[in-house]
C-alpha cells in the first residue's frame, strides 16, 4: 500500500506514470478544484481528459477548449486581480495541463496540474482568509495514493 506524505515522493510518483495515468489523475486534480471556476467548458474537458477511451482527436479538441478558456478566464481577472476569477484561470490551466501531451510541460502534466490546482485554492484563500494550500497538498496525495492503490 503506498503512502503519499511529502510533495518530494508525490512529485516521484507521478513521474513514475504513463501518459494516460498522468492524464487520469491530473484530471483528477482539475476536477477537485472545479467548483472554483465558472466556466462550464472546463467541467466539459475534463469529462474528456478522464474517458481512458477518448480518442487523440478528442482530446485534442478539448485541449483546444481548455486553452480558450483559460485566456478568457485570464481577460475576466482584469487588471484589479480578481482573486476569484484567478482561481477559475487556475482551474483552468490544471485542465489545459491534464490535457497536454505527456513531455510538453516542465516536471510532468500531472505535477502542473497539481501545482495549478494548489495556486487556485491559494488565490480563493486570498479572498475568504481560509488557508486551504496545505489541505488541498493532501487531498492530492491521498487521490494519488489512491489511484495507486486501486
Amino acid at each position: 500500500m503506498t503512502a503519499i506524505t511529502n510533495d518530494s515522493d508525490f512529485h516521484a510518483a507521478l513521474g513514475s506514470l504513463d501518459a494516460g495515468q498522468q492524464r487520469a489523475v491530473a484530471a483528477g486534480f482539475a476536477h477537485n478544484v472545479l467548483h472554483l471556476c465558472t466556466d462550464e467548458r472546463i467541467a466539459r474537458v475534463l469529462e474528456v481528459a478522464g474517458d481512458n477511451d477518448a480518442s487523440g482527436a478528442a482530446l485534442a479538441e478539448a485541449l483546444k477548449t481548455a486553452k480558450a478558456a483559460t485566456f478568457d478566464c485570464h481577460t475576466r481577472c482584469g487588471s484589479e486581480g480578481d482573486w476569484l476569477e484567478q482561481a477559475g484561470y487556475f482551474v483552468a490551466r490544471s485542465a489545459v495541463a491534464a490535457l497536454t501531451p505527456l513531455g510538453q510541460m516542465p516536471g510532468g502534466v500531472a505535477w502542473q496540474a497539481a501545482m495549478s490546482a494548489r495556486i487556485a485554492q491559494t488565490s480563493k484563500s486570498i479572498v475568504t482568509g481560509e488557508d486551504t494550500a496545505e489541505q488541498e497538498s493532501e487531498n492530492q496525495y491521498r487521490l494519488l495514493a489512491g489511484f495507486l492503490n486501486s
